[in-house]
C-alpha cells in the first residue's frame, strides 16, 4: 500500500467574497509541493460560515467549482474542501473531493450547526461519504460532525476497515479548541484511523475568533502534525500505511466493534 502525500491549508478567509478567497487561496496553493496526493482546505473556503446561501450559493457548474476543477488539474492532485451550493432549490454545504481529471463526489453536511445559524436555510445531508486515493479508504466530514460519533464511526467487514482516514473541515471557533483537540483524538482512537482536522483562522464580523489549531492524529491518539495557531499555514505531511496496518494488526479493536445499522430516516440518527 502507498503512502499518502497530504497539504493540509490553514488560512484566513475573508468574509463574503468568493473572488478574494479564490485568489488568496491561489497564492497559498503555490506552497504545495510536486507529488502531493491530496489538498484540504477549510469548511466554506470561498465565504466563511455562515453566509446567506440564498445570496452566495453557487451551482456545480459555477466559478468556484470550476475553480476546484482547474487546481486540482494543475496540482495533479485531488483537492478537498466546503462550499454552499444550490441545486433545484435546495442548499447545501457540499464537501467537494474534486479529481484531477474533473470528475468529483459531493459529501452534504449531515450536522448543519443549528445554534450558529446555518439550519434553515441550509438542509441536513443524509448520506455518508468514503472514497479511495492511492488504495486509502477516507471518510471525509464537516465540522460541526465531529461531536457525533456514530456519523463517524468506522466499522470492520469481512476482513476489511470501512475507512483508513477521515477527515474533518472546519470553520471551529477559538472557545471551543479544547473541544477540538479532545474530539479529533477520540475519533483517531476509538475507530483504528488516522484523523485530520483543518481548521480557518482569523475573525468574522460576528465577533467569532478562530486559531486554526489543524492537526493530525494517529490511530493511537497522537498528534503528528500541527500547524501553529493563529498562523496561515501550508503543510505538508505524508501519512504511513505499514504504521497503521500494524497498529490494527497489534491490536485488533476492530473485530470487536459491535455491529449496528445507521438511519437517517425523518433527519433522526438511531
Amino acid at each position: 500500500m502507498n503512502n499518502l502525500n497530504i497539504t493540509l491549508i490553514q488560512a484566513n478567509l475573508l468574509w463574503e467574497d468568493p473572488e478574494g478567497n479564490r485568489a488568496h487561496f491561489d497564492q497559498l496553493m503555490t506552497e504545495v509541493q510536486p507529488g502531493t496526493d491530496l489538498v484540504l482546505l477549510p469548511e466554506t473556503f470561498n465565504t466563511a460560515f455562515p453566509v446567506d446561501p440564498v445570496k452566495f450559493a453557487e451551482t456545480p457548474d459555477g466559478p468556484t467549482m470550476n475553480w476546484l476543477k482547474e487546481k486540482a488539474q494543475a496540482l495533479h492532485a485531488v483537492i478537498c474542501g466546503t462550499l454552499l451550493l444550490e441545486e433545484k432549490g435546495h442548499y447545501h454545504n457540499s464537501l467537494v473531493w474534486m479529481r484531477p481529471d474533473g470528475s468529483f463526489e459531493l459529501y452534504y453536511k449531515r450536522h448543519t450547526f443549528t445554534l450558529g445559524g446555518e439550519t434553515p436555510p441550509v438542509e441536513r445531508g443524509s448520506d455518508p461519504l468514503v472514497v479511495e486515493l492511492n488504495g486509502w479508504r477516507i471518510k471525509p466530514m464537516v465540522c460541526y460532525d465531529i461531536r457525533f460519533p456514530v456519523w463517524s464511526k468506522n466499522r470492520y467487514q469481512n476482513g476489511q476497515y470501512d475507512y483508513d482516514l477521515g477527515i474533518y473541515l472546519a470553520n471551529f471557533p477559538s472557545t471551543r479548541i479544547f473541544v477540538w483537540d479532545t474530539l479529533l483524538m477520540a475519533r483517531a482512537i476509538e475507530n483504528q484511523a488516522y484523523f485530520i482536522g483543518v481548521n480557518r483562522i482569523g475573525d468574522d464580523p460576528e465577533g467569532v475568533h478562530y486559531s486554526g489549531d489543524s492537526q493530525i492524529i494517529n490511530p493511537k491518539g497522537e498528534v503528528i502534525c500541527m500547524a501553529r495557531s493563529d498562523m496561515e499555514a501550508v503543510v505538508p505531511f505524508t501519512l504511513d500505511y505499514e504504521k497503521l496496518h500494524s497498529f490494527r494488526e497489534k491490536f485488533p479493536v476492530g473485530r470487536d466493534w459491535d455491529n449496528y445499522q445507521l438511519s437517517t430516516a425523518n433527519s433522526q440518527l438511531s
